[in-house]
């Protein structure tokens, strides 16, 4: 661990009202040969809202911890340049001290959880501030309810969700009432209702004034309307863009398209028009500006019907039956019945707790449901071993670190081929292959937990397809990863099911829905609420609302256009006429 001044750090270069001032920042981890971030400088000062974009690998998580001295203090690594934090050398300075100035929120809650009930987590970090015991439970009681965990203070947070979890992390950064507040994915885990729930109370936070917002974030479309400045890195970690919304996102959304980070899903509908003929001046960021150019275009009377989705149903390959499932005394599941066919691209969506997750681990075998409950190719998942049951299911986790358990990244791929007795050179090969695929062969010889978030979670997608199985079930598939990575992968799952693999993914992700799925579940309260074509179950607007869902922005912008009919029944960006985006 060791802190290295950039000949070029100079701290009297910061402005001097900055809350946090980076100057030349290099950040190299152990076993790594390069810096991620690299070469990064900015300040952010009271009441800023700023957004960090940048592909997978940037560094941007990095940067993040940096902001409030775990790194170099608890994670180790390499920082040349300067970080000051309130005028003080992060360098230098504990990260108690630094916390009262800088507080986080760190891609997994489960992280920075530590104590026995939500209340006692909340109060955790003013009580360590040595506050006055009526100003520590007033805090935690206005952090609570801000995330809507008050009812609940008394439970542990073992028994929430992921995202209420989540929420109980936001809650803790909150009520330390440090002046900055980090977020690193703060709504990764959460369902579109929890989304929108954070963004209000985030929103909250930022109209009392002059407490600054850092958010690294992948969901842009719910981010958009709380962002005023925009920071990105390229795959090298370099910063090459900072500046207003506009100005970024906007204006050189081409750019950043090309870079691979997330621009908003009706930026991306325009670029395609625009390249289509469609006159667009100004780019819009929301679904609601979408919609208002367009009719504010003139007509073009070319109608389009989107092109054929969709497969001819195979032979039943997943049947579940009169599923019921508990956790401790809790039920979860209360008699699901479902059939999942060959070949088909199956959905499962609803609000965090809901019961989706516990639904596909039963499926995958992860929990081992009721004897004759599921079975997939006939085989009845609780009477079936281990080995056995991964020749004909792959799973795949939303926290990726469940499943390694190799010291390198490329013996992480292997040790699925070599549990097929295959050759050392047929090993090697495939697992090269496979690695090259997924991005991450220069990676091959660092220990998994060292990567990225969004290269964890390809690294997980590859261990679950070196063993060749009929299904592959995924939660949460592109949690973590930048454009280009998600496309990359969600294009594979649509390459693997043209092969014949059957896919069932979780996800909060409506676009990515609308997208690739062509049949779509939904489970509520434990129970299936709905279980047929994407279309027809998100025209259902009652059961969306009643689900904690979210329409998908495509066909929230283009339902009912007047001017444009051969847009009203796109819901996929593929289908849209333009280039190939």
């Amino acid at each position: 661990m060791t802190t290295r001044p950039h000949p070029a750090a100079a701290p009297a270069a910061a402005d001097a009202h900055a809350l946090l001032s980076l100057r030349d920042v290099a950040i190299t981890h152990l076993d790594a040969l390069v810096a991620t971030p690299s070469a990064v400088s900015f300040d952010v000062g009271p009441g800023e809202v700023v957004l960090v974009l940048g592909p997978s690998g940037s560094g941007k998580s990095t940067l993040a911890l940096a902001m409030n001295g775990l790194i170099p203090h608890s994670v180790p690594a390499t920082v040349e340049g300067a970080v000051r934090v309130a005028g003080q050398d992060a360098a230098t300075t504990t990260t108690a001290q630094l916390a009262t100035t800088v507080g986080m929120v760190f891609q997994d809650p489960d992280s920075q959880l530590v104590t026995g009930t939500l209340l006692d987590e909340v109060a955790f970090g003013p009580e360590n501030l040595r506050l006055p015991v009526d100003v520590v439970l007033a805090r935690a009681e206005a952090a609570m309810r801000r995330m809507g965990l008050w009812e609940r203070r008394h439970d542990s947070p073992d028994v929430l969700s992921g995202g209420g979890r989540q929420r109980l992390a936001i809650a803790c950064a909150l009520a330390v009432g440090s002046p900055v507040l980090v977020l690193d994915e703060p709504t990764a885990n959460l369902d579109p209702r929890g989304v929108d729930d954070v963004y209000a109370a985030l929103r909250d936070v930022v109209a009392e004034g002059d407490r600054s917002l850092i958010l690294v974030e992948h969901n842009l479309d719910a981010a958009i309307g709380l962002v005023e400045r925009v920071i990105v890195l390229d795959g090298d970690g370099c910063l090459v863009a900072d500046g207003p919304v506009d100005q970024v996102l906007r204006a050189r959304a081409t750019d950043l398209h090309a870079l691979g980070v997330w621009l908003p899903t009706a930026t991306l509908a325009a670029l395609r028009l625009r390249d289509a003929g469609y006159p667009f001046g100004r780019l819009p960021l929301t679904p609601a500006e979408l919609r208002e150019a367009l009719e504010d275009m003139p007509a073009r009377g070319v109608a389009s019907a989107p092109r054929p989705r969709g497969h001819d149903r195979g032979d039943v390959l997943v049947r579940v039956e009169g599923l019921r499932l508990s956790r401790g005394r809790t039920p979860i599941l209360h008699g699901v019945d479902l059939e999942v066919a060959a070949g088909e691209f199956v959905a499962v969506v609803g609000a965090n707790g809901a019961g989706k997750t516990t639904l596909v681990q039963a499926i995958a075998g992860v929990l081992r449901p009721p004897r004759g409950a599921v079975r997939i190719d006939g085989l009845d998942v609780r009477r079936t071993g281990t080995r056995t049951l991964s020749r004909h299911v792959g799973f795949v986790f939303q926290n990726p670190e469940h499943q390694f358990i190799a010291t390198t990244v490329f013996d992480e791929i292997a040790h699925g081929l070599r549990a097929q007795r295959l050759g050392d050179a047929e090993v090697r090969r495939r697992t090269d292959e496979l690695l090259a695929r997924f991005g991450l062969a220069d990676k091959a010889d660092i220990h998994p937990f060292l990567l990225s978030g969004g290269q964890k979670r390809r690294l997980s997608v590859g261990t679950a397809l070196v063993g060749g199985a009929r299904l592959l079930v995924l939660d949460e598939p592109t949690f973590g990863q930048d454009r280009a990575r998600a496309d990359e992968l969600l294009t594979l799952l649509d390459d693997l099911r043209e092969n014949g693999t059957t896919i069932v993914v979780v996800t909060h992700d409506m676009q990515v829905v609308a997208e690739h799925a062509d049949r779509l579940v939904v489970v509520d309260g434990g129970r299936l609420a709905a279980d047929g074509p994407v279309a027809e179950v998100f025209s259902d607007d009652a059961l969306i609302a009643r689900a904690g869902l979210r329409t998908p922005p495509l066909r929230e912008a283009f339902a009912g256009l007047r001017r444009h009919p051969e847009l009203t029944s796109v819901a996929r960006l593929r289908d849209l006429p333009g280039g190939a985006r």
